[in-house]
């Protein structure tokens, strides 16, 4: 029975994942359970079908998600499990929750570029943000530069951090299943929801459902950003030229520009925060009226993702209490 699990228990499994996350990042491959995922996908990946490829890529879909539920199953279980230990019931659950989302990992990846177009080196700039970003970035500028890496890590925010730690407590007890769950759909979308043709058929599924369970998350990302702009204003100089207002404003006025249905909206709250125009060029333009970024502003784009992703958290530790308190009420 799942049902001895409580709300204490699940904040401290939140809390620890989370500083889980920002002290160790990520694991070796061999012991990540979304590497596991992947592997899964591929095996699937190379037994395509000529014939029926979209129906082979939803029975593909479902195995998946269906193998990363039984992950946290697992994991869910050792929460439970009242003869182990509370500390190593509550390590082992926080291992396995921070492994569907990635804070330093997605911090990280802005600081590597960052400090190429500090130290004047575009090129180099370039190739590291060719690791991260999908679109050809051999003729990018400093500023175009600096919009991908802002970009990347705003609409990742969403996916890598917020969806999972939402579904984490929208599900209570059966929270870290829900949150491989997502994992396993978000990593699904990233292999195979491509709309070349290669993929078109055979991601259809992935892809669809990845935008249904982002939907709310996307749309509800410019509460923490918005609010991690207000505290960064009070607590740091370099910070004072967050707008919080003019987050809103970009959210609700640019957040369906992007061809994605979710990618927009929080893309769109930070280049309103903080103030700057976003651009993929011959895509979209998000806050067209400020100036494009410099470099500097992807430190600050780091600093806000940081402070989101611990509002984040205590937002989604509130809403443990609140659901464990008033549908859960069998422990």
């Amino acid at each position: 029975m799942f049902f001895t699990i409580t709300a204490f228990d699940l904040i401290v499994v939140l809390l620890l994942a989370f500083i889980i996350d920002l002290v160790f990042g990520e694991p070796p491959f061999a012991i990540h359970p979304v590497v596991w995922i992947g592997n899964v996908i591929s095996f699937f990946k190379r037994r395509v079908p000529f014939a029926n490829r979209r129906l082979y890529g939803i029975f593909m879909a479902l195995c998946c998600i269906l193998f990363a539920a039984f992950i946290g199953i697992v994991a869910t279980i050792i929460l439970d499990t009242e003869s182990i230990p509370a500390l190593i019931r509550y390590l082992v659950a926080a291992w396995f929750l921070k492994m569907t989302f990635a804070i330093r990992c997605l911090m990280d990846a802005g600081k590597e570029v960052y400090e190429e177009l500090a130290a004047g080196d575009l090129d180099e700039a370039r190739k590291k943000l060719s690791m991260y970003v999908s679109r050809n970035t051999s003729q990018l500028t400093d500023e175009q530069v600096s919009s991908a890496v802002i970009e990347t890590s705003s609409e990742n925010f969403v996916d890598g951090i917020l969806s999972p730690l939402f579904y984490f407590a929208l599900f209570g007890p059966f929270g870290i299943i829900a949150a491989y769950v997502f994992k396993a759909t978000s990593t699904l979308d990233s292999m195979v929801g491509y709309r070349d043709p290669q993929y078109l058929h055979l991601g259809w599924f992935s892809a669809r459902f990845d935008d249904v369970l982002n939907w709310i998350p996307a749309r509800l990302s410019l509460i923490p950003i918005s609010i991690a702009a207000v505290l960064l204003r009070l607590v740091s100089s370099f910070s004072r030229s967050l707008d919080p207002l003019s987050a809103f404003r970009s959210a609700i006025e640019d957040g369906r520009k992007t061809p994605s249905p979710n990618s927009g909206y929080p893309m769109a709250t930070f280049a309103g925060a903080m103030g700057i125009r976003l651009e993929k060029p011959n895509v979209y333009v998000l806050a067209a009226e400020n100036p494009y970024p410099q470099f500097f502003h992807i430190k600050l784009a780091r600093s806000l993702v940081l402070s989101s992703s611990l509002i984040s958290v205590l937002l989604c530790a509130s809403l443990l209490y609140i659901i464990m308190d008033r549908f859960y009420v069998f422990y």
